[in-house]
């Protein structure tokens, strides 16, 4: 599996430090609110995971599954799973791993103000703004990645690749 990595983009120790960073920032910026963070499965589950433990206020958690890829192509917006907890009149925050094109995340933006969140705000891991087709920014990310297709921490192709500890760039030959 680790063959089919062309490079490193973002070490483990240094997620873990974005993470710690986000967590921090998102733990002023919530002090006294009691957030509640929206995962967006399956590609944000590793970061959620490790973004929880740096949030030090109290905060709940819920996830929904939005299906919009296919291979490298992102094409109709599905709401697999939604979520359990009610969000009217809630602070909200979308977390997921990677904002590219932007159409899930103002997909699940728009749906979760429709039902009467008090706010939302976005959170990821990755932003790559190349690859932008709508007007949307995170309020909190990580970092920034070039116009490659990037794997590793909760991000897939095909449904694989999740599982690696780092980020890393797919070799083009795997996916053209």
């Amino acid at each position: 599996m680790e063959n089919d990595i062309e490079k490193i983009l973002i070490s483990a120790l240094d997620i873990q430090e974005m993470c710690q960073k986000l967590g921090d920032t998102i733990s002023k910026d919530y002090d006294g609110k009691r957030p509640v963070l929206v995962g967006l499965l399956k590609g944000a589950l590793p970061f959620m995971s490790d973004l929880l433990k740096c949030i030090t206020i109290y905060a709940e958690a819920d996830y929904m599954r939005i299906k919009s890829y296919a291979g490298t192509k992102s094409d109709t917006i599905n709401l697999t799973k939604d979520l359990e907890l009610d969000v009217k009149d809630r602070h909200i925050i979308i977390v997921d791993d990677i904002i590219d094109t932007g159409k899930t995340i103002l997909f699940v933006k728009t749906l979760l103000e429709q039902r009467g969140a008090a706010s939302v705000e976005v959170c990821c891991l990755l932003s790559k703004p190349e690859e932008r087709l709508v007007d949307i920014d995170a309020k909190y990310v990580g970092g920034f990645v070039p116009n490659e297709f990037v794997v590793g921490y909760g991000l897939d192709y095909n449904e694989l690749y999740r599982n690696l500890p780092y980020i890393g760039v797919l070799k083009k030959e795997l996916y053209n």
